[in-house]
């Protein structure tokens, strides 16, 4: 039966007439009769029922497939690939292998077929055990292919939401030599952005950048979307304006400015040198953010020698020095305990007509407060507020911390109730340091109005408050006072330690008052 089912397709064939398109061979290979048989029946745009009725009992394999799928590569019969891929899939209940997927693709794309290739695109790398990238590259040259094919396909893996993979597929190609439209690369940051993917997001345009796969307009636009989503668009274009003493930064310029220092924040200094060269290249970035960029780099990398020389080149190529810069060398100078340096550039940037900001003045306070300078800390953080300025919290909290003077914590407070006024947002750890500092200058009354300041601002009072207030007070006579603050801590919840209970024992002692002290000393072996 089977020699009968074979020599029905071998009669449809006609050896001395070579088919349009196709090649004779002097030695066919065994399935060389079958392949020419079915090819011409596509190209007579034979129906499926005919098909099946002429090639039921032959044994189609992916080779055989992917010779005939190969036959009509051409753009005019690329819906006879087509139609045989679905035919031989549906009719012959066969499974395609991946390769065959790959080489109806490829034909696909270059008939410009697209729907038709998104479609089996689509299908197969739903399923997660193919590897259609590598069987594309793989089938590529064969099928005569055009690099359009690799764009759908991250493209459709971006649709899909498989963005990891898509991001892969993407470098592989650039590291191939594979330069993917800008319509690619904007499809995956637009769905990268939908899915709140902003930190791929901007690995993405990295490497973009990288394999020189420049932005355009919309580009730009799901970039500053990607800053807004993150709530970092403002940060840029403050720093930018710090840089260039004017509010007048274009979309492209915010985006690729963030870019940079994004690479360098993560201490990636050389990548983020490499990247700045080509965006200067490109004209993408301003010659005197180029300039600030790299002194920031430098002095994050410890070379303030070298810093110092980009620097003065900078200002000898006609460009003026800006408060940006400035605030970095004096970090660099605060970090390493050169206070009175430190304060000799800032002088020397006012000279300059340049205003320091708020972080100029941060690394001032912190400078002075780690390396033992609390006047200094103290009149750095007064002279900023003074000019409506707010000190950071964390900033606000250290000096105050690490004050040791009462009048130093005195003139603290009186810089606090200000920057209250300028909008300053203090926490409970700015209260818990002044009253320490209050109970350890021996002025319980104002840490006591302290204690009561933070209550009416609904800040929480925790251990280390009641701690200093109790201690403080028992220190200075007042058991019972502090008793009552011991009942008011329990009652929050706030366990009590040896050091609170040692100071009401102590202190009832120091009364007379044995029944009391004993009562303590009992209830703190009882939580021991």
């Amino acid at each position: 039966m089977r020699r009968l089912g074979e020599q029905k397709w071998r009669n449809f064939i006609l050896p001395s007439k070579v088919t349009h398109g196709f090649s004779s061979k002097t030695n066919p290979n065994p399935n060389e009769f079958l392949i020419n048989a079915i090819s011409k029946s596509l190209l007579h745009n034979e129906t499926w029922e005919t098909l099946s009725t002429k090639y039921s009992t032959v044994n189609l394999s992916n080779s055989v497939i992917q010779q005939i799928l190969l036959r009509f590569k051409q753009p005019e019969t690329a819906k006879s690939a087509l139609n045989f891929f679905h035919w031989s899939a549906h009719n012959r209940n066969l499974r395609h292998g991946i390769s065959t997927y790959a080489v109806t693709i490829h034909i696909l794309v270059k008939s410009r077929l697209l729907i038709d290739a998104r479609a089996l695109i689509e299908s197969s790398i739903s399923n997660s055990d193919s590897d259609l990238f590598n069987s594309l590259l793989d089938t590529y040259e064969i099928s005569s292919s055009t690099p359009l094919v690799f764009d759908l396909l991250v493209q459709c893996y971006a649709k899909l939401r498989n963005f990891e993979i898509g991001f892969e597929v993407f470098q592989k190609l650039s590291n191939r030599g594979f330069v993917l439209s800008v319509i690619t690369l904007n499809t995956l940051l637009h769905y990268a952005v939908k899915s709140n993917r902003i930190d791929l997001v901007w690995r993405i345009y990295e490497v973009a950048i990288e394999k020189r796969t420049y932005p355009n307009e919309t580009t730009i636009q799901i970039m500053i979307s990607a800053l807004c989503k993150e709530g970092k668009l403002k940060e840029v274009v403050d720093l930018l304006d710090k840089i260039q003493g004017k509010r007048s930064s274009s979309a492209p310029l915010i985006v690729n400015t963030s870019l940079v220092f994004r690479v360098l924040g993560e201490n990636r200094i050389e990548e983020g040198m490499s990247l700045l060269k080509r965006l200067l290249q490109k004209n993408m970035v301003l010659d005197i953010i180029g300039y600030s960029i790299v002194v920031y780099a430098k002095i994050k990398q410890g070379d303030l020698e070298y810093a110092r020389k980009v620097f003065d080149e900078m200002l000898q190529r006609g460009f003026d020095a800006n408060a940006f810069v400035y605030t970095g060398f004096i970090k660099a100078c605060c970090e390493k305990g050169e206070i009175e340096e430190a304060g000799r550039l800032l002088n020397e940037m006012e000279s300059s007509g340049l205003n320091p900001y708020d972080e100029t003045f941060n690394y001032l306070i912190e400078g002075c407060a780690r390396f033992g300078k609390e006047e200094g800390s103290l009149k750095y953080c007064e002279i900023m507020v003074a000019r409506g300025l707010r000190p950071s919290c964390l900033v606000f909290n250290e000096m105050v911390e690490r004050l040791s003077k009462i009048e130093n914590v005195k003139h603290a407070n009186e810089i606090l109730t200000k920057s209250i006024d300028n909008g300053f947002m203090p926490n409970e750890d700015t209260y818990s340091h002044l009253i320490r500092g209050f109970v350890e200058g021996n002025d319980i009354e104002q840490a006591l109005k302290l204690f009561y300041e933070m209550e009416y601002r609904e800040i929480s009072p925790g251990f280390t408050v009641f701690r200093s207030l109790i201690v403080g007070l028992c220190a200075c006579g007042k058991v019972e006072a502090g008793e009552k603050y011991l009942r008011i801590m329990k009652k929050r919840l706030i366990e009590p330690n040896a050091d609170i209970y040692d100071a009401l024992v102590n202190a009832f002692q120091k009364a007379g008052d044995k029944t009391n002290a004993d009562r303590v000393y009992d209830e703190m072996m009882l939580i021991r």
